[in-house]
């Protein structure tokens, strides 16, 4: 990532942070919310003069940011305009929570794929394939732990945080929309991770095929 990229990276992400931390809906539920985005940050901070990753994940990272701190600073149930996308389409319930399960399941797969790449933990990629989406699964399902398990810690406060809005399969749902962000990185991305990637691995060419 280019100097100039990764100001104005941190220039978004600082901008919508300050703006999702105004007057939130409901305190609690935006410091859930946006606490793993702030978690990631740190990390690719702490990371980055040894393991800087391709443009095109730092990007996606960012949008997943920028989802979770619109989450939190609305809940999941509320955001505008999935709501005038409820009442347009008829539907019973904001599906906000659902684009972000599907970016839940999409950008850790490109995570995975560039970290089991270069790291040479797999290289043929119809194994690489089956393992990031496993991790993508097991990702998925801990989060669904995570949220029982703060639930059960803060009570009736964290019921916006678990988003469930009476869906009562709302938590196997959300796993699904996981698995299918995740396919679908593999399917439209791999090409042009591959292309980033090969200026990591330039004799591997981002990962042999097999």
């Amino acid at each position: 990532m280019s100097r100039s990229l990764k100001y104005i990276w941190i220039a978004i992400f600082f901008a919508v942070l300050v703006w999702s931390g105004i007057e939130p809906k409901e305190p609690l539920t935006w410091f859930l919310e946006v606490c793993p985005a702030l978690v990631g940050v740190g990390l690719l901070m702490a990371t980055y003069r040894s393991f800087r990753l391709t443009p095109i994940l730092y990007i996606c990272l960012l949008i997943h940011c920028i989802i979770l701190m619109v989450g939190g600073h609305y809940t999941y149930a509320e955001v505008p305009l999935f709501d005038w996308v409820r009442d347009a389409l008829g539907s019973e319930r904001n599906n906000y929570d659902k684009v972000g399960h599907f970016v839940q399941g999409f950008v850790p797969a490109l995570l995975a794929r560039e970290i089991l790449l270069r790291k040479r933990v797999v290289t043929l990629h119809s194994w690489l394939r089956f393992l990031v989406v496993s991790i993508c699964l097991a990702f998925s399902a801990f989060y669904e732990l995570l949220e029982w398990w703060v639930a059960l810690a803060v009570g009736q406060e964290a019921e916006a945080f678990l988003g469930t809005q009476g869906y009562v399969w709302d938590t196997q749902s959300d796993m699904g929309f996981a698995l299918l962000g995740a396919i679908s990185c593999l399917v439209l991305l791999s090409k042009r991770h591959d292309r980033q990637l090969s200026r990591y691995l330039p004799s591997a060419e981002g990962g042999q095929k097999g």
